[in-house]
């Protein structure tokens, strides 16, 4: 899952960059509000870390302009103040929690995966589909009741692959969301290839129930 940090605070903001990305999220950051409006202009993410006071601007400001584009990334306001004035703004705004600095990073870490699972996962830790089940809390690919391995990046283009079953995925897109706006810089998405040929060959090789669709020039589909 891909994350925006926006925080002000060098220290705070390297440490749960730090932590999030051994929690295996794609995590990219931002310090200020004019670096945070450009970022969610040109990326979507699963969940927006964002803090209220900011040097250049307020984060809520930020959460106005997600709820005029209609965008749907999910926002965990994080702030050192704790009124009820501001809890209720924010979540007016469209903010999905709030969460009062100090906080203890698994505490955050615990806010992110309820709002994902919220949102994407109607609540549930697991999605079963056809004869597989994808546990997120583990990050575990089961077939037919047995384990199968899977890498970081193979499991987040499956885990990618389910929640948007039977659509159309764009190769852009897919690289995006699993590799972060870095990507930018790539010249191909030959790796792109490589993984998902990795992926299909381990779904077959153990006879799960799916099927990763290439959509020539344009990007993947699974269908179930």
């Amino acid at each position: 899952m891909k994350l925006l940090i926006v925080e002000d605070e060098q220290g705070l903001r390297d440490n749960m960059m730090q932590f999030l990305c051994k929690e295996q999220y794609i995590v990219e950051t931002a310090s200020d509000f004019h670096s945070a409006m450009e970022k969610v202009s040109l990326y979507d993410y699963d969940c927006i870390l964002l803090d209220v006071g900011l040097p250049d601007g307020s984060g809520l400001s930020l959460l106005e302009v997600l709820k005029s584009k209609q965008k749907r990334d999910n926002v965990i306001i994080i702030s050192a103040k704790d009124s009820l004035d501001d809890k209720l703004e924010g979540l007016e705004l469209g903010a999905d929690d709030y969460l009062t600095k100090p906080f203890h990073l698994a505490e955050l870490n615990a806010r992110i995966k309820a709002v994902l699972r919220r949102k994407a996962l109607g609540g549930r830790n697991v999605i079963a589909l056809n004869n597989m089940e994808l546990d997120f809390d583990g990050r575990v690919l089961r077939v037919d009741g047995s384990d199968i391995h899977l890498n970081r990046k193979e499991f987040d283009i499956l885990a990618f692959f389910i929640v948007n079953k039977n659509r159309l995925i764009y190769k852009s897109a897919l690289a995006e969301h699993v590799w972060g706006d870095h990507i930018d810089n790539a010249d191909n998405f030959d790796f792109i290839y490589s993984q998902i040929k990795n992926l299909r060959k381990k779904l077959k090789e153990h006879g799960a129930n799916l099927e990763i669709q290439a959509i020539y020039g344009v990007g993947y589909k699974l269908t179930v």
